[in-house]
């Protein structure tokens, strides 16, 4: 008796790398009410891009017309402990390896076509993070894990240290089922660690507190009472999953580590040129960041040391061309003198 398709497919997925693959139905995103009151609410800080594409998000027919069936799939990030801070500042263990999205891509295209070699008039469309789809409703509906107090999905065996994507197809296929329990229990660590108190309750994430947006996704100044909870991150953060304990026995990713982004000398990181910025973090995800944020990060982080040393460079980067830099610059010559 032949393998079914669906076999076949998880198999296929499989051998592409992806740990953890499920199936669900294309219906509406069970989370949408959920996610638009989150918005209005303002907890999405200045990511206005996910208000303006809010409607888009309630269905995946937005994505792909006729798809009848979402596959969703994992890949493994965790990479070894963070990078050494003590010159450098701390950088997200998913920013450590390859941009993943056309990482990602590649290994979905190949999936796609695969699918469509079986199954000749279907159409089917491979997504990561940058297509309108709320990605954890549907991978909870694929049974790949359940939602945690810090707003991860969190799989038994991976823990929460995973990428997501997912293939769209105009295929029925059987659904897995879906995650129903939560496996939290009473636990707290992920809300009693954060830094800066960017959980209002549990599964609700505040933004406009949070490392990870505050280093990444935020334009201009970071908001002066939150310059020194940055807590040596350059670039993102992963308090709330450390001390998760289902990332105690997390898989090591086997995507292939960035380049430029081990051993980042924060004084030298103050000296890089627009160009030399996107030469020396290309293929990576700093890039997110811009040149501007990334350096306001660094001044913010080696002012909190105190390191003197940057005096100098301070005075000098108070006539760059980026004015978030300027200003940041400014700030932190007055607390040095202070």
């Amino acid at each position: 008796m032949s393998a079914s398709l669906e076999s076949q497919l998880k198999s296929q997925a499989r051998s592409e790398g992806f740990t953890l693959v499920g199936i669900t139905q294309a219906t509406r995103a069970e989370t949408f009410e959920f996610f638009s009151d989150w918005l209005q609410k303002g907890y999405a800080a200045g990511m206005k891009y996910l208000s303006q594409s809010l409607a888009l998000r309630e269905y995946p027919q937005s994505i792909l017309a006729g798809v009848r069936s979402v596959v969703m799939l994992g890949i493994p990030y965790g990479s070894e402990d963070h990078l050494d801070a003590h010159s450098s500042g701390k950088i997200a263990r998913y920013a450590q390896v390859v941009d993943y999205h056309s990482f990602l891509w590649t290994k979905l295209n190949r999936l796609v076509d695969w699918l469509t070699n079986q199954v000749p008039n279907s159409i089917s469309r491979g997504v990561t993070d940058s297509a309108p789809l709320l990605e954890r409703d549907f991978a909870r509906r694929a049974g790949l894990g359940w939602f945690g107090k810090n707003t991860m999905l969190i799989n038994k065996q991976q823990g929460s240290y995973f990428f997501l994507a997912a293939l769209l197809t105009s295929i029925e296929l059987i659904p897995d089922l879906p995650h129903v329990t939560s496996h939290c229990g009473t636990c707290t660590k992920c809300l009693d660690a954060c830094p800066t108190g960017a959980f209002p309750k549990p599964y609700v994430l505040d933004a406009t507190k949070c490392i990870s947006y505050l280093t990444i996704e935020h334009r201009g100044e970071i908001p002066e009472d939150q310059r020194r909870n940055l807590n040596d991150w350059l670039f993102g953060c992963d308090v709330c999953q450390e001390v998760c304990p289902w990332n105690r026995h997390s898989s090591k990713s086997h995507l292939p580590l960035a380049e430029g982004v081990q051993n980042i000398d924060l004084l030298d990181l103050l000296n890089l040129s627009p160009s030399e910025f996107k030469k020396r973090f290309a293929n990576t995800s700093l890039l997110r960041a811009k040149r501007s944020g990334l350096i306001r990060n660094a001044i913010l982080i080696l002012v909190q040391r105190r390191d003197r040393r940057i005096r100098e460079k301070l005075i000098e980067l108070q006539n760059d061309p980026d004015e978030v830099i300027r200003q940041t610059a400014t700030w932190g010559l007055s607390q040095l003198e202070n």
